[in-house]
């Protein structure tokens, strides 16, 4: 295993112990910067609306974004190892 993924599993941990959603924000607060948040929370959004069947342009013009980056929430959903799926049942 590389180091990498070590780091990774601890960080999967570490998400896995938080009980609340105000625990969850402070630590997101904490580890990232406002606009990495920003920018996973517009990733759900963009895979929210692709499941739901809602044209990528819509999508676009909804949320105010670049066709580039609805296109590349496309690419995630595609390759998606069934996380996505977990939350959105």
């Amino acid at each position: 295993m590389k180091k990498d993924d070590n780091h990774i599993k601890e960080l999967c941990g570490l998400f896995a112990r938080l009980e609340t959603e105000a625990q969850a924000e402070i630590f997101l607060q904490d580890l990232l910067t406002s606009h990495e948040i920003t920018q996973v929370a517009e990733r759900w959004q963009i895979v929210k609306r692709l499941v739901a069947g809602m044209p990528q342009r819509k999508i676009s013009e909804e949320l105010g974004i670049s066709i580039e980056k609805v296109t590349r929430g496309a690419k995630a959903l595609k390759s998606s190892k069934g996380g996505f799926k977990m939350f959105l049942q």
